[in-house]
């Protein structure tokens, strides 16, 4: 991560069943488990060289292997720095622990392939160790060294990496500040640059979802992620930093009001609930909304593993991939209504753009949170976003999936391969 300015942006889209009749729009071709897998392995292929068969085991063998890294990550907690998945030379998971003793490596069985998990020793701080230091030196940090863009565990190295400008006064020594850092947070540091901080944006791009901003007053576009539920009602999720009351414009010119139910966005949560009419659960996977997918769960952040391979759609920069970089992360300044807390994921290797923020994150059929902000270099390229788990969706309300479908709705779900009825699609920022 080198040069990169961090923004808050919008969100993306979903596909969610009227209840009202209303003029048809063309419906997505509503994906299989296996479709999705290939889809997003095709993908996997192209950024990492493999034929597509190989991408596809590699994809399968992540999600297979997750209870096993949990396995491992709850055996050696007193010593975990952090677990992560390595592409080359060959596909593996890595452990890395503090202290010298060593540990044989081991194999695990999935996706069709032998996955070795490799121990590597000599780590110089605890993930845990590392979380406490930012949970309690996170604002000494930021008053010494006001230019500080965020922070985070590096489940790679066992270090605390704080994001600075490449800009900043203090550039010309960067292993000093670290050092300074190091003895403020009591674990050791890395400096990386970022370009620096912009104020917070307000909900741009995107389709036909609009709403007035409470704060600027005017008229802005937005986009939401998945379908949730709290029992009763059914809606939908986006970022808290939407307008509040949102409305669904039909390609025939008829509006749907989304009713606000509510916005939780401080320390580790940036997420929105608006009332929804929806009988399905679907959510969009490509660029052109012609390919739809079901959540069958979702993975919680305590098993997301540096490495894992994540996709995201956004109506700015549509459907794009990439590889999660760190699972405990504290965005930069205040944007989280006051200082955030590190438990957000960083994702690089995607795309991201202004109209992206509250759009879905997710590999295969399996949902993984909901974007909240991202980094460019000066060129305008993406180097990376950060979203919030669905461990945080608002107390009382969950993930819609395909084994847990709406209450409110008529009618079965989508099967794989058909066409939501009386689908609407509704867009984003």
């Amino acid at each position: 991560m080198s040069s990169l300015p961090f923004r808050f942006f919008a969100p993306l889209l979903i596909a969610f069943a009227a209840t009202a009749a209303a003029a048809q729009p063309s419906q997505p071709f509503v994906q299989s488990a296996d479709e999705a897998l290939t889809q997003d392995a095709a993908e996997y292929a192209r950024q990492h060289n493999v034929a597509p068969d190989e991408a596809v085991r590699r994809l399968r063998a992540q999600d297979e292997t997750v209870a096993e890294t949990d396995r491992l990550a709850a055996r050696f907690a007193k010593r975990l720095a952090g677990i992560s998945i390595e592409d080359a030379p060959d596909y593996r998971i890595v452990v890395l622990l503090t202290g010298s003793k060593p540990v044989p490596d081991e194999v695990v069985q999935a996706g069709g392939m032998a996955v070795p998990i490799v121990f590597r020793t000599g780590a110089p701080a605890t993930r845990q160790k590392i979380v406490k230091a930012i949970d309690k030196h996170g604002d000494a940090i930021r008053s010494a060294f006001p230019q500080a863009r965020g922070m985070g565990a590096d489940p790679r190295t066992g270090e605390l990496v704080v994001m600075m400008s490449d800009g900043d006064k203090d550039a010309s020594d960067f292993a000093a500040t670290a050092s300074q850092i190091s003895d403020i947070a009591g674990v050791p540091t890395r400096i990386e640059t970022v370009e620096r901080t912009e104020a917070n944006t307000t909900v741009e791009g995107g389709a036909r979802v609009v709403g007035n901003d409470t704060v600027t007053g005017r008229r802005s576009y937005c986009t939401v992620g998945f379908v949730v539920t709290d029992g009763t009602r059914n809606g939908i999720v986006t970022a808290a930093h939407c307008p509040d009351v949102l409305t669904y414009a039909e390609p025939d010119g008829t509006t749907t009001e989304l009713p606000f139910v509510g916005q939780w966005g401080w320390s580790f949560q940036d997420v929105q609930v608006n009332e929804a009419p929806t009988k399905d659960a679907l959510f969009y996977a490509d660029t052109k909304k012609a390919l739809a997918r079901v959540p069958a769960g979702q993975r919680a952040r305590a098993s997301t593993r540096a490495g894992d391979f994540v996709c995201h759609r956004g109506e700015h920069t549509g459907y794009s991939c990439g590889e999660v970089e760190l699972t405990d992360y504290a965005p930069p300044g205040t944007l989280c209504g006051g200082p955030c807390a590190p438990d957000w994921v960083t994702v690089r290797g995607g795309d991201c753009g202004g109209g992206d923020s509250g759009g879905p994150v997710f590999s295969g059929d399996v949902a993984f949170g909901i974007m909240k902000g991202a980094a460019w270099d000066r060129s305008g390229k993406c180097g990376f976003y950060y979203y919030m788990s669905l461990d945080y969706l608002p107390k009382g309300w969950s993930l819609v999936t395909s084994s847990n479908p709406p209450r409110n709705g008529e009618g079965d779900q989508p099967q794989a391969g058909g066409g939501a009825e009386t689908a609407v699609h509704i867009p984003a920022k």
